[in-house]
């Protein structure tokens, strides 16, 4: 080939090469990524979702063992402590409780009344998970009693709604759909579980029952001495309904396009036998360690990497093991965790590692982390959150609309990881928020993510390690690692 040919090839091949190099992390950072392993954030998810951590209910001693296992890998990764008292973990007040037994029956009319005469009924017991749960939150009672509909279990009179309106609630279980009569924010605050629970109590309702399309663990309230709250299927609502033209499909829908109350007595009547222990001064823990920041200057302000750590328990001998929902985060934290501390050069600002407890008893431990930052810190400079990245085969994510800095941080962080598969913008935490939300509120630079799913098994005892993709959760880790390193060293 003549030599003439051979220069626009030499320049093509140079100029591929400094594009490369343009998207490739420096040898810095590739000394982190390379801590990152598939297979160890597996195993991460494997332990803790496994029957010795109980489920990970805050506070419950399964979870703190579980805390201690987590803290014990922060040391041996070369994390530092928060204190020299309690190291890694930061202790608040956390309140739990534990269902040992419970048994539901929805007793139903059967054929048509003497006259004169009461209605005979069937029975129809309930299994636990597939048509019942109680409220991981209930108290011990053993009652029968007739039923109410009432909507959403809302009782807003400000604003012109009224759930129980005309019915009464009194000695009665109330049955209700979770959500509220439009997206309006206004009902934010009704839509909250310990909202509709002491609604239905100052009432003088035994408990509120919710309609759900599938049962889900859920122990997000308060203990509420006497009040037995549970939920069950739609399904089991259709058998409810059998004989009034109406499903619990029909119910909803006939709310959510009037938007006003439908509420009615039912003629069901419901056994609910519910024995539970309440531990109203248990401690929780956040798993906390930091890399310290190479800038004297700077170190006191912190980058958060964050992931609740905890789940719903165990309960009725049933394991909730939590799989997904967030070993799986706690992992993806845990790596980029790792990672940073392999670094030779550290950023300028700290990086912290939290894992919270509390999340799914109302964002707890992530609350009082952003009340309470700890004291080698004088403030936080951002959070990156992991809420469920064991499934799928991409992240969804959403950040703070300001600073744009922070967003364009996450994009360039992912144009070597390929892993987003969409970044929107919060708006708003809702009810529903993960433990990005605390830290938003106070007008932190912020961003969550969660794999795309399909999360099948979501609270129920079916969140196991099976379900789990080991790149997913590396992916994941490493664009956490980036991002947090390009923001704290800015």
């Amino acid at each position: 080939m003549p030599k003439t040919r051979k220069l626009p090839l030499l320049a093509s091949i140079a100029f591929l090469a400094a594009a490369l190099s343009a998207q490739a992390p420096d040898r810095n950072l590739q000394a982190g990524l390379k801590a990152i392993s598939p297979a160890e954030a597996y195993d991460i998810v494997k332990t803790l979702a496994s029957p010795e951590y109980a489920g990970r209910l805050t506070g419950h001693p399964g979870y703190t063992a579980a805390a201690e296992w987590a803290a014990r890998k922060f040391e041996a990764w070369g994390l530092k402590p928060l204190s020299g008292k309690d190291r890694y973990l930061q202790p608040y007040p956390s309140p739990y409780t534990v269902i040992d037994r419970a048994e539901m029956s929805i007793f139903l009319p059967e054929g048509k009344p003497e006259a004169g005469k009461a209605p005979a009924l069937k029975e129809m017991k309930l299994r636990p998970e597939e048509d019942f749960l109680p409220l991981l939150y209930s108290a011990s009672a053993d009652r029968t009693a007739e039923a109410v509909f009432a909507g959403w279990g809302i009782s807003a009179p400000g604003l012109g709604y009224d759930d129980y309106a005309g019915i009464d609630p009194r000695g009665k279980f109330v049955l209700c759909f979770r959500g509220t009569p439009d997206g309006d924010r206004k009902w934010q605050v009704h839509d909250e579980h310990r909202t509709r629970m002491t609604t239905a109590r100052d009432k003088g309702a035994l408990g509120v029952v919710y309609i759900y399309p599938e049962v889900q663990s859920n122990p997000n309230g308060d203990y509420l001495e006497g009040f037995t709250p549970a939920e069950i299927s739609e399904k089991v609502m259709d058998a409810v309904l059998e004989g009034t033209g109406s499903t619990a499909a029909d119910l909803k829908k006939a709310l959510t396009t009037w938007k006003r109350p439908i509420s009615f007595p039912l003629a069901a009547r419901i056994r609910l036998a519910v024995a539970s222990r309440h531990f109203p001064q248990a401690v929780g823990y956040n798993v906390v360690g930091y890399i310290e920041g190479a800038d004297p200057r700077l170190r006191r302000e912190c980058v958060v990497i964050g992931a609740h750590f905890d789940h719903t328990g165990t309960h009725m001998g049933l394991l909730f093991p939590g799989a997904d929902d967030n070993a799986s985060g706690s992992a993806t934290a845990m790596q980029a965790g790792k990672a940073l501390a392999a670094l030779a050069r550290k950023p300028k600002r700290s990086v912290v590692v939290a894992l919270f407890g509390g999340e799914e008893l109302g964002l707890q431990g992530s609350t009082w982390f952003a009340d309470h930052v700890p004291g080698p810190f004088d403030k936080v400079a951002g959070m990156i959150n992991f809420d469920m990245t064991g499934e799928g085969d991409g992240l969804w994510g959403a950040v703070g609309a300001d600073p744009d800095a922070f967003r364009k941080a996450i994009e360039e962080a992912d144009k070597s990881v390929k892993i987003l598969r969409g970044l929107g913008v919060i708006s708003g935490v809702g009810v529903r928020g993960s433990d990005f939300a605390p830290f938003f509120l106070k007008g932190l630079p912020a961003a969550t993510f969660g794999s795309n799913g399909p999360h099948l098994a979501y609270h129920r005892t079916g969140d196991t390690i099976y379900r789990i993709n080991p790149d997913i959760m590396a992916d994941a880790a490493k664009l956490a690692f980036l991002a947090a390193f390009a923001w704290a060293d800015r």
